[in-house]
């Protein structure tokens, strides 16, 4: 089974709400999607394309490779058709495997079970062709095998990413409260931010917009960043393919492009960890710090985008502080930025109207499970233009 030169179906996963984002990525860089829905999308390519994939996604979770599509009723019927694939062409016998799934089927009371179905058969037919059985375990550093099965209908995968890619690996100190930067991403992008005009990030927290502005600005992919991927421990895997893709990515850095981003907190620990996390993510010199209330942050003549993420009062502060804080957001965008485009993230429509600014458009989204709104403000300058 040469899976690096054969086309199949390639499921890209992301969290909900992303998909419009993911989308926008993968045809960027020249796939026809056969479909997106809530959680991901669909298109056709090879193991070797899945390569490029892994790369260059900023939005995205897991690239997912099918090996077989089938009706199973239930565990015994699952194995029967696991063990008709030549697992011994993919996964080395002296190699290391882990099982992932999604299972919805009235015979599998925990996901485990159904794992360990799939695990079998890959270690019985690879012990049945050469006589030797490969380990496996939870650790996701090498090869991931997928299971899909709702009902009767499954569907098996090779999770090239292994890791996911929602995490672009800079962030070592996460500090509190932090956001994905899967999620960062795609909130930048929802601004329709030019990566040429200031962006200017109050309340930055661990860092992760104002860092992920710089990384988009210059065109700096988060394969720039990971050496490792599942897809590098399947049979077949050539390493001059991943570093011609690397070679690329290196091309494709804008050094050049220096935008003015603007990175301010209250709390000194926060713009330190935000330094680290940009000195990782190699871009500590495109971004100004600064230690102070938000009210004193910086603000460029020349207009651009400025975006806040604000405690939503869920886990952290006082309610009734927050209220506060919320209208000193609105009060500083409708003094002090106009001519911006101004944007709230949050997760508390209550303190939403606390902003006192009627927002011209809201984009949803999720952080973990809590229900989210990206707030957009026109802030004119002057007379409202048409």
């Amino acid at each position: 089974m040469e899976v690096f030169n054969t086309p199949s179906k390639i499921i890209i996963t992301c969290n909900k709400r992303l998909s419009p984002y993911l989308q926008q990525e993968v045809e960027e860089l020249g796939f026809k999607l056969n479909r997106t829905f809530n959680t991901g999308v669909e298109l056709t390519a090879t193991l070797t394309e899945c390569i490029r994939l892994n790369l260059n996604l900023q939005t995205g979770s897991q690239v997912l490779y099918e090996l077989k599509s089938f009706r199973a009723k239930d565990p015994d019927a699952l194995y029967k058709e696991l063990v008709e694939i030549p697992w011994e062409e993919i996964i080395p016998f002296d190699g290391y495997f882990s099982v992932t799934s999604n299972v919805h089927n009235e015979f599998i009371t925990t996901p485990l079970f159904a794992n360990v179905k799939v695990k079998d058969a890959i270690v019985d037919r690879i012990k049945d062709k050469k006589g030797m059985r490969p380990n496996s375990g939870p650790d996701q550093s090498k090869i991931v095998i997928h299971l899909h099965w709702i009902e009767e209908r499954a569907e098996i995968f090779i999770d090239t990413s292994g890791e996911t890619l929602a995490k672009h690996g800079y962030r070592k100190h996460p500090g509190k409260a932090p956001m994905l930067e899967a999620l960062a991403t795609s909130t930048i992008m929802a601004t329709g931010w030019d990566g040429k005009s200031p962006f200017v990030n109050p309340m930055c927290g661990s860092g992760t917009l104002a860092i992920e502005a710089a990384l988009l600005a210059q065109k700096r992919r988060p394969g720039l960043l990971r050496m490792n991927y599942a897809f590098m421990h399947v049979i077949g895997y050539n390493e001059e393919d991943f570093f011609q893709e690397r070679r690329l990515l290196k091309e494709l850095t804008d050094k050049k492009n220096t935008p003015t981003i603007i990175a301010s907190d209250i709390s000194d620990i926060a713009i330190e960890i935000t330094k680290a996390n940009a000195r990782t993510a190699g871009v500590e010199h495109l971004i100004t710090f600064e230690v102070c209330d938000f009210e004193d942050t910086t603000v460029p003549e020349e207009h651009g985008v400025i975006m806040f993420n604000p405690e939503y009062g869920e886990r952290l502060g006082v309610h009734t502080k927050l209220e506060a804080t919320y209208k000193r957001v609105g009060d500083f965008m409708k003094q002090s930025c106009k001519g911006y485009r101004g944007y709230v993230f949050t997760g508390n429509p209550d303190l939403a109207k606390k902003i006192g600014l009627k927002a011209t458009r809201r984009f949803e989204f999720f952080n973990g499970k809590l229900d989210c709104r990206l707030l957009t403000y026109e802030l004119y300058d002057g007379s409202k233009e048409n």
